[in-house]
């Protein structure tokens, strides 16, 4: 068995399914393809041939508007024949298997899966049983990972601070349930950035949230002081009643990133949500819509850095 299940015998990438263990050489590969890609966007055709003729499975087992519609443009600009199924209403609902879903598709001649699903581990399990030719995206699993969602992130640092190596980044609110924050720090570890700082109550950080090399503050005005990057997390409100949260408000004034708070950090830093954002709770809108917030170009940058992740895949 390989040692690494995303590469295949010559050390290409064969599935993306976490940014764990993946080779800096190879993330970086990733961003320099994106940065090529970031260019298609604004032509006035924006389509490249790269997987002409290749059939691109978009398997959302539970729902996510933003990303699966991210996915979909990227395999389109790319010229891919593009399949979105919503399989939590249909086969795995009759009580079909994961595998057999996979199975049935891949005899349809399927040669990308991008999958989403609850479970965490799901894209290893498919991985591991698809053909040789075929290849797996994980577009989040679980709480375990979403290794694009953290690349766009790591594309956004590096278009807005140009380098990594002396950074301080703050990622800020639900770290316990946040699989963008996992893929996001171990990517931030690969490509050598010093300082990490996790921010928010104990009751949402990870128990040994430590080891993954970052510092923990409970106090959001130590974290954010001095800090070039403000990842802001989503905080899902159906998690915001019961013993973790005491209130929607309550958290805002502790953990809500306000223009106040902001000034905190270096006067140049750049504000950072995956989204969807909940304003008002962990995100002020004065800070959302303000000058220092890059989350809208995030979203571009994710067509480009999915395009990116396909086309690497795809031509391995």
């Amino acid at each position: 068995m390989q040692a690494n299940p995303q590469l295949n015998r010559n050390g290409e990438l064969q599935h993306l399914l976490s940014l764990d263990g993946l080779p800096r050489e190879i993330v970086l590969q990733i961003l320099d393809t994106a940065e090529s890609f970031a260019s298609v966007t604004e032509r006035e055709v924006k389509k490249v041939p790269l997987l002409r003729g290749k059939s691109v499975f978009n398997l959302f087992f539970e729902p996510s508007t933003r990303t699966r519609t991210t996915f979909e443009i990227a395999a389109k600009r790319l010229s891919a024949d593009v399949i979105n199924l919503n399989v939590s209403t249909s086969s795995q609902s009759k009580g079909e298997s994961l595998l057999d879903t996979v199975a049935n598709l891949s005899a349809m001649q399927a040669d990308l899966f991008v999958v989403r699903h609850a479970s965490s581990g799901a894209p290893f399990l498919i991985a591991r049983h698809v053909k040789p030719h075929e290849h797996v995206v994980n577009a989040g699993d679980g709480r375990h990972a979403h290794p694009t969602q953290g690349l766009l992130d790591l594309f956004t640092i590096r278009h807005y601070k140009k380098d990594f190596s002396g950074l301080t980044v703050a990622i800020v609110g639900d770290i316990l349930h946040s699989r963008v924050a996992r893929s996001l720090i171990h990517g931030l570890r690969t490509l050598g950035v010093p300082e990490i700082r996790v921010i928010g109550p104990q009751t949402l950080q990870p128990p040994g949230v430590e080891t993954l090399g970052v510092r923990v503050f409970s106090d959001m005005r130590a974290g954010l002081a001095q800090a070039d990057v403000i990842v802001m997390l989503r905080l899902q409100n159906e998690r915001m009643g019961g013993a973790l949260l005491p209130s929607a408000q309550e958290f805002n004034k502790y953990y809500g990133l306000t223009a106040e708070k902001l000034a905190l950090a270096r006067p140049d830093a750049i504000v950072m949500h995956p989204g969807p954002m909940n304003r008002g709770v962990e995100i002020d809108s004065s800070v959302a819509d303000g000058a220092q917030s890059v989350i809208l170009p995030q979203v571009t940058f994710g067509i480009a850095v999915r395009m990116a992740v396909m086309s690497i895949i795809a031509g391995n």
